[in-house]
């Protein structure tokens, strides 16, 4: 029998991971997280891990995978998940990757080109330029360079957009070019399944989550991390915010805003990213019984298997 990956995409919030963990259990699957902030072990509550009684459902892969000093990216996490899912189906027909990191799944699927060697005096000048000219010259540089990568980056993130500027400025390439064909014929089918409700409904579901991870010591847990707020991991919604208000440049409502507000945004990101695939299908978060019957549709899998 051919074998076959499930891969769940869809905005922060939206209900990925209960509809990850019951199509696992319908095809008998593992689940192989593609979110580029739950790989870190120190991070929590900010980057909504699933819970501990939804690990011990179904076994996770690369959640709390690595620590927040370790370098980490979408090269290397498409690298270890495709021998992850090469492991699975050694003993199984179906695998499932679930997560709202396009970046990591087009890794995943597709693969992407080397990265151009970046000289030091370029990498340099522009982290002046940087802290000379501040936030919105970097967004201005960037979207000036590359506007379909600026359109789906996080773009509260200095790390990733000056490294964005960098690959634009030394290789004249545009970082949404950079992918490869390596991985056309990969060994196992794709069945991409896109997980979504009506914008009004999710940004009212995100406030909600946002009051929820509060109350179960978002603040605290940011604190913690405040020593190490300039590593890459920490660029990230849920975290600079708070960081900000730590700083005390303004209180604690408004750091609650700023977080319901900046998450809002980055799921409109995520949407503008997974919406120009066309071989994802669509389905509400409680159509379970219609992703089902798509998937075994496609498999060639009849209601008596």
């Amino acid at each position: 029998m051919p074998k076959f990956l499930i891969a769940i995409m869809g905005p922060t919030a939206v209900g990925k991971t209960r509809v990850a963990i019951e199509l696992a259990t319908r095809y008998h699957a593992e689940i192989i997280s593609a979110d580029s902030r739950q790989v870190f072990r120190e991070l929590n509550v900010g980057v909504a891990k699933p819970s501990p009684e939804e690990l011990n459902r179904i076994a996770h892969h690369f959640v709390g995978h690595i620590s927040i000093h370790d370098d980490y990216d979408a090269a290397r996490f498409g690298d270890e998940a495709l021998a992850e899912i090469n492991r699975q189906h050694k003993a199984r027909d179906f695998a499932v990757v679930c997560g709202g990191s396009g970046l990591y799944i087009r890794s995943l699927l597709e693969g992407f080109d080397p990265m151009p060697v970046v000289p030091d005096e370029v990498r340099r000048r522009i982290s002046e330029a940087y802290k000379a000219n501040g936030m919105e010259w970097l967004q201005a540089e960037v979207e000036a360079g590359d506007p379909d990568y600026f359109d789906v980056v996080d773009r509260k993130n200095p790390q990733r957009l000056m490294r964005a500027l960098e690959i634009i400025n030394a290789a004249g390439l545009k970082p949404s070019s950079l992918r490869s064909r390596a991985r056309k014929d990969l060994p196992f089918h794709t069945i991409k399944i896109g997980v979504a409700m009506e914008r009004a409904e999710l940004y009212q579901v995100i406030d909600a989550r946002v009051d929820t991870m509060i109350d179960k010591g978002l603040f605290s847990e940011a604190e913690g991390l405040l020593p190490f707020r300039e590593l890459n991991s920490l660029q990230t919604v849920g975290y600079q915010e708070i960081f900000g208000y730590l700083d005390g440049q303004y209180d604690k409502a408004e750091a609650t805003r700023l977080l319901k507000r900046n998450t809002r945004r980055y799921a409109k990101r995520q949407m503008t990213w997974f919406r120009r695939d066309q071989e994802i299908r669509w389905f509400k978060p409680d159509d379970v019984r219609g992703m089902i019957a798509h998937i075994n549709t496609v498999a060639g899998i009849s209601e008596q298997d």
